[in-house]
């Protein structure tokens, strides 16, 4: 049976998410889970909202404990597998993906994400492939002389650069939904603490920190000092995924101009 509140809660998530607050979507759906933690669907959601901000990470932990919760539940797979293919993990979204079909054979969101899946997954390998295919030839072909050996070895450096940029690029995609996450974490911290402000302060009043799934009783003083130190770290980590960001795009850049370079050296 449905816990009335959190059902409230999802519903003022709902509308939130339906005019793309999606921070605001995130509040409310938290606030459903905290209310009721064993409601697949709520996972559901806060996941979709972390997808609308291209917050990959967090949609697909949120993914993960939907289907926990419920694995009949075909949504939860969709969710997962759309997070795991932003950020480049293809095999692993193609696995959840066929879970999902096997929960529902004739599911046409899971055939037409399997789909573009494998084709994301295609053109990423097929330039690594073309040059592998190019150097293996190049070793067989008879008669090896110094143009053979040259171009053999410039198969081998074109192939390392590009599964180099492989590599970059996910990684790149790692670390911006990290980014996300830490302003996620901050704007919800900021927003804690400007409600909690407008609580009167009074002797008798209860405060609760939350700690993972748990509660603990705190003072207001705690739980404000608490909100100000997560502010203050996750704005340092943020700034720090950031320079790592601006790091890869440099170091991807650099490996598409030695491809470039690389390749019409061949032609």
């Amino acid at each position: 049976m449905s816990n009335p509140k959190a059902e409230e809660k999802k519903e003022l998530g709902n509308k939130a998410f339906g005019s793309k607050s999606y921070d605001e979507a995130i509040k409310h759906y938290t606030e459903a889970i905290q209310l009721d933690a064993t409601n697949h669907v709520y996972f559901s959601n806060r996941s979709a909202s972390h997808g609308g901000k291209g917050d990959w990470a967090d949609a697909a932990t949120d993914a993960k404990e939907c289907i926990k919760l419920n694995p009949s539940f075909v949504k939860g797979y969709y969710r997962l597998a759309t997070a795991q293919t932003e950020l480049g993990n293809w095999d692993a979204a193609i696995a959840t993906i066929k879970q999902g079909m096997n929960v529902e054979p004739d599911n046409s969101q899971l055939s037409k994400l399997l789909r573009q899946v494998k084709a994301k997954r295609a053109n990423a390998k097929r330039a690594a492939s073309a040059a592998s295919a190019a150097a293996n030839t190049a070793s067989n072909t008879s008669g090896v002389g110094p143009t053979t050996s040259f171009a053999s070895t410039t198969d081998r450096e074109l192939l390392d650069l590009q599964e180099q940029f492989i590599t970059s690029n996910r990684e790149y995609n790692t670390v911006k939904a990290n980014i996300h996450k830490s302003q996620r974490e901050v704007k919800m911290n900021e927003l804690t603490k400007a409600e909690l402000e407008t609580i009167p302060v009074t002797e008798d009043a209860k405060m609760y920190r939350g700690i993972g799934k748990m509660f603990m009783l705190s003072t207001r003083g705690d739980i404000m000092n608490h909100l100000d130190t997560c502010v203050e770290e996750e704005s340092k980590r943020e700034e720090s995924l950031k320079n790592k960001a601006e790091y890869l795009e440099r170091k991807m850049k650099s490996q598409q101009l030695n491809i470039q370079e690389l390749t019409k050296s061949k032609e």
